[in-house]
């Protein structure tokens, strides 16, 4: 992006072009059972593990520890990953994010062991379908592309039922204070992000020799370990070549 700064929390007039997040955690606290896409595979569901992680992801972390499990600040005020799924004060994440011409999500299905499917494609687990093991022409390991419209919403909310919820998981986290806090949560951060248009890009890594590294494959971390993830980034280029003979991708803000 482009512009000079104007002030607090402004800038100049930018054109901002194309938002690309690739197996993006933004939900990753919500519901760490790896069951239907989850957000944490790597816990494979135990619950031991599941009891653990809350506790020390901040020694692991730091302070990401508690922003990734919705517990980080004052239990009256929403968590740091709801708040960018909303404009909220003088922080306009919404309207930043509204501001881009095209955004795209590319999204591994299986294989990610940091990041589920349906965390990294903002999909409810209902929404996920079995995945197609057949790539698209030209790409390989690109199995779906899907187009989202804006949905118009009235959240995202933070009522005072998870405040109290958010305290007990604060206060206690384990699986049981924390399900229906999390529930709660990636349902209001799913009315935030749906309002601004998504094109949504499922990749299989399926077929190649070493699948248990799609979470670096899918943006070839390593150009000789990771050229599984080639594909993708081909249709990230061909993608950036073709959006300005295409119409942007509207928002409902």
């Amino acid at each position: 992006m482009n512009g000079g700064q104007q002030g607090r929390g402004q800038r100049a007039p930018a054109t901002r072009t194309r938002a690309s997040p690739s197996i993006t955690p933004h939900r990753v606290g919500v519901g760490v059972n790896c069951q239907g896409g989850g957000a944490l595979p790597f816990l494979q569901g135990l619950s031991i593990l599941e009891k653990l992680a809350a506790p020390l992801a901040p020694l692991i972390v730091g302070r990401t520890g508690p922003q990734l499990f919705l517990t980080d600040g004052d239990p009256s005020k929403p968590p740091l990953l709801l708040q960018m799924a909303s404009d909220c004060d003088d922080k306009k994440y919404m309207l930043a994010l509204a501001a881009f011409k095209n955004r795209v999500l590319y999204a591994n299905v299986s294989y990610d062991h940091m990041v589920g499917w349906r965390t990294s494609s903002l999909r409810r687990e209902k929404d996920l379908v079995k995945p197609s093991h057949r790539s698209l022409d030209g790409y390989k390991h690109i199995v779906n592309v899907e187009y989202c419209s804006p949905v118009s919403s009235e959240g995202p909310h933070f009522p005072s039922k998870a405040a109290r919820a958010k305290e007990a998981a604060q206060r206690t986290p384990n699986r049981e204070n924390t399900k229906e806090y999390h529930q709660m949560m990636e349902e209001e951060m799913i009315h935030g992000l749906q309002k601004v248009g998504w094109k949504k890009v499922d990749v299989n890594f399926h077929s190649s020799f070493w699948p248990y590294s799609a979470h670096n494959n899918i943006h070839v971390k390593n150009e000789w370990l990771h050229n599984a993830g080639a594909g993708v980034i081909a249709h990230v280029a061909d993608s950036i070549k073709q959006q300005e003979s295409r119409p942007c991708l509207p928002a409902n803000l």
